[in-house]
């Protein structure tokens, strides 16, 4: 007998780092015998619930919810019991699951931002509830706090066809011999625009920013941008076009400070492209694995790279086969059985 997982969170179907997890789970969980229906405040998806919504002025009332999850065997949240962005909305979706299967997917935890790290309402817990976070380090500090969870990291298509490096960067329009690098993040204080300015200038690069800025950062980033001496393309990648902004670019920048996991390095070494790191905690726990990314804090290393990127193809090729032991989709859809048989959800 088939059973269906609903799917919620405050916006699915977009291209933020929670949105395309989301995703990837989705694929995983209908593999594995489930029908699917996502709910959220915004987004493509089968049932919208305005008050779900980040700027929504009221909370979804319980009756929305209880038709929101009509028919769910399984409610899985993705981080809005997590992140306290819109909390009236959080506190209806916590009471409306008390007592029912749900499957909690935490991606930013209240205490890893600074702007939320007084709150102490979420996560919140429930017998009945299961928890996965996105890496060990959460997992640990969620341990601390009274939550027993399990980690499952981000899975991620390692089998993508290469992308059409010529006619992107010809849309883009790259010159040949033109240096392109890629920052493919939203434009917030956490992503280390300033950082990934100064490489790019000190390497005689062409800046790409993807995403646009957030959380109040417009100002800044105009700022940023008005004062630099680089030529700036500001180009969003569409979803399933990964590939080809990818293909285009020569390196890879990702200078951040924080990130619940960062999917470009992984990305990155999925499609044989070498990338900057920053010092963000859990890219120690990715970097542990064995991976070999270039400093943030030093520009030759990656001008060297730059001139001559055949010194860097043994690391490039040893990021490829680590991704593909460690984040594949596969790899995921066995972590996600494994739970949902040991709670004794699965068909």
């Amino acid at each position: 007998m088939r059973r269906t997982a609903a799917f919620v969170s405050f916006r699915l179907g977009g291209s933020d780092g929670v949105a395309i997890t989301a995703a990837t789970w989705i694929d995983a969980i209908r593999s594995l015998g489930w029908d699917v229906v996502t709910v959220a405040g915004e987004g493509t998806v089968d049932r919208l619930v305005g008050g779900l919504a980040l700027g929504a002025p009221d909370p979804p009332s319980p009756a929305e919810l209880e038709a929101a999850f009509a028919g769910a065997d399984l409610v899985v949240v993705e981080n809005l019991l997590t992140i306290p962005m819109q909390l009236p909305a959080s506190r209806a979706v916590a009471a409306a699951l008390r007592g029912r299967p749900a499957l909690l997917h935490h991606h930013d935890p209240p205490w890893q931002r600074e702007r939320f790290a007084a709150i102490t309402e979420l996560p919140v817990d429930d017998p009945a509830w299961r928890h996965v976070t996105i890496n060990r380090l959460t997992e640990l500090e969620m341990a601390q706090r009274g939550i027993r969870a399990t980690t499952i990291y981000n899975g991620f298509d390692v089998d993508a066809g290469p992308g059409d490096r010529a006619g992107t960067r010809a849309a883009l329009g790259i010159a040949p011999g033109e240096r392109l690098l890629l920052h493919p993040v939203r434009a917030i204080a956490r992503k280390g625009v300033p950082t990934a300015l100064a490489l790019a200038e000190a390497v005689g690069g062409t800046y790409w920013l993807t995403g646009p800025p957030e959380e109040d950062y417009a100002p800044e980033l105009a700022r940023l941008l008005a004062t630099t001496t680089l030529r700036v393309v500001r180009e969003h990648i569409p979803l399933g076009r990964q590939a080809d902004a990818y293909a285009a670019c020569d390196a890879v920048l990702f200078p951040s400070t924080w990130e619940g996991f960062g999917n470009p390095p992984i990305e990155a070494a999925i499609f044989r492209r070498p990338v900057v790191v920053g010092p963000y905690p859990v890219a120690a726990e990715l970097r542990a694995l064995g991976f070999r990314w270039l400093p943030a804090d030093d520009p030759e290393p990656l001008a060297r790279v730059l001139a001559d990127p055949a010194t860097a193809a043994d690391d490039v090729e040893a990021n490829h086969v680590l991704a593909r032991r460690h984040f594949s989709l596969d790899v995921l859809r066995d972590s996600l059985a494994a739970l949902l048989i040991d709670a004794r959800w699965m068909p």
